[in-house]
């Protein structure tokens, strides 16, 4: 821009497109200076963007003011207004209580002598020191050029710093599913400061969640909101059509049938590809200009590893969905030995999963108890059929065998190096231990039991008597609530017991829920 590009008596028309602009906050006294400083800067434009001016004719307005708009880029402060400091006091103010580090502040004075630069300069945190003589409509160019490209500069290792913080922070536990969001928040922000455009980025993929890794896609309406941010914060497990318009679905179609990337205007959209999937898309608008080749690269690596990423985390899913399958499956093959088959082993992990929360167990333990609890019969593979499915009452040595599920249980399960087969041996050998120690097969006492086996104990005796076996009919509530609250302090762990009395109804709706088939 040449230096008299402001003021040339007839200026010729300039098309440009803008996106967005920079707040300056102007600070003074006396209406003529606002008037005079938006009329010298109305034509000024940096990077794409103009100029918003806010007004204020006060220290207590400027603070308001600041305080509302902390993303104000510069802010011209006059020094003496309703007080000789007033514009100080507003600037440590700025500095000290709204902690904002960003802002530029340029200090525009008609009386030198009451605030002298070498002291203002040393005793406040501005930035430039200009007297209103010297201001000329040149010089607040100058001025406000330089200052807003020291505030794109600092704006851009904040994001720089947010995005580094938010990648460090997921780095501890990366295969958590909120940990990939925040780290993928994170690199985009890296990428969006690194080429210096704005805020607004999105991630769109085929394959959001585990198990549902896709392949070939070339329609962009199949793909949905993973990631964004900007305007895009809050579209995750959207559409891409509820999102994008119409001109910005046409750009990623392009992107999806090239596999390559496309700019336009102030905005590319990158095609992320990788082993398992060929649909995902990476948006990002407010490019400042040209595409630099190192920054072209950048977007490349970026769009090529992306999605290898989010993968490992999918596959890491896809393995521990599988082993909780499988846990599942074993524990209704054992179940199907019965006569009647049902959902008892789907039943007993909603139900301990409710009784563990409501206990105070975290949200992690709770979650292993739900997958182990399956498991609490596993040992019954070793007992006979005609002992297993008798249907009258077993006999004092056929008793003795049913006993010894419990321990056979344990066994198959103890020597497991995974967090939810050493949690289902526990269940499996404690389930039937009492409170009051009468129970077996060790003959354990109260708090000895662990918590694990007093809440699947509770669980399996609840569902067994609410529902029919081959030795008994189905009991109405009523009698099971009956007999569990006698039991309390004798086969049951009071508390639990207290804890199953509150949440009944939401058991009772799982047993609704998960009806046995015969029923």
């Amino acid at each position: 821009m040449s230096d008299d590009f402001l003021f040339a008596e007839e200026p010729e028309p300039i098309i440009a497109v803008l996106n967005g602009s920079w707040k300056v906050l102007i600070v003074d006294d006396e209406p003529e200076v606002h008037a005079v400083t938006k009329l010298a800067l109305s034509d000024f434009t940096f990077q794409s963007k103009n100029l918003t001016f806010f007004s204020a004719y006060s220290g207590r307005e400027a603070k308001e003011l600041i305080k509302q708009h902390p993303d104000t880029a510069i802010i011209l402060l006059d020094v003496v207004m309703e007080t000789d400091d007033a514009g100080l006091l507003v600037a440590r103010y700025i500095r000290e209580e709204l902690h904002n580090e960003h802002v530029r502040i340029i200090l525009r004075t008609g009386q030198p002598g009451q605030a002298p630069e070498r002291q203002v300069i040393i005793n406040y945190d501005i930035n430039d020191y200009k007297s209103k003589t010297e201001l000329t409509a040149q010089k607040l160019f100058t001025v406000i050029m330089s200052s807003l490209r020291s505030y794109r500069d600092i704006m851009s290792l904040e994001q720089s710093r947010q995005g580094l913080e938010k990648i460090i922070n997921a780095s501890a536990d990366l295969f958590s599913s909120h940990s990939m969001e925040q780290f993928i928040d994170g690199v985009l922000q890296q990428l969006t400061s690194i080429l210096g455009c704005n805020e607004d980025a999105l991630l769109v993929s085929s394959s959001l969640v585990a198990g549902n890794v896709a392949g070939e896609v070339t329609e962009p309406h199949n793909l949905v909101v993973f990631a964004g941010q900007g305007e895009f914060e809050s579209k995750e497990g959207k559409p891409v059509q509820e999102v994008l318009a119409p001109e910005l679905m046409d750009a990623f179609d392009t992107a999806l049938k090239s596999r390559g990337i496309v700019y336009r205007d102030n905005y590319l959209v990158a095609y992320c590809t990788s082993k398992f999937t060929h649909g995902s898309l990476l948006y990002i608008s407010g490019l400042p200009g040209a595409i630099t080749e190192n920054q072209k690269k950048l977007i490349e690596l970026f769009s090529q590893n992306v999605q290898i990423a989010y993968e490992n985390v999918q596959l890491q899913h896809e393995v521990e969905d599988t082993q909780r399958e499988i846990v599942y499956r074993l524990s209704e093959a054992v179940e199907h030995r019965s006569i009647e088959s049902g959902n008892h082993v789907k039943r007993m992990a909603f139900i301990c999963y409710d009784l563990a929360k409501a206990y105070g167990m975290p949200e992690e333990e709770a979650e292993r108890l739900m997958f182990a609890a399956p498991l609490h019969d596993v040992g019954k593979v070793g007992i006979p059929d005609g002992i297993l499915n008798k249907p009258a009452k077993l006999q004092a040595q056929e008793w003795e065998v049913m006993k010894t599920h419990t321990s056979i249980g344990y066994e198959i399960l103890k020597n497991s190096k995974r967090s939810i087969i050493q949690a289902g041996a526990v269940i499996a050998q404690d389930h039937h231990e009492k409170w009051d120690g009468t129970g077996y097969p060790t003959g354990k006492k109260g708090e000895d039991i662990h918590i694990y086996g007093r809440i699947a104990a509770l669980a399996d005796v609840y569902d067994a008597l609410r529902h029919r076996r081959c030795y008994k009919s189905a009991w109405p509530l009523d009698q099971v609530m009956a007999t569990i609250e006698a039991e309390a302090g004798k086969q049951f762990d009071p508390k639990l017991v207290e804890i199953f009395k509150s949440r009944v109804d939401k058991l009772e709706a799982i047993l609704q829920k998960y009806p046995d088939s015969y029923e």
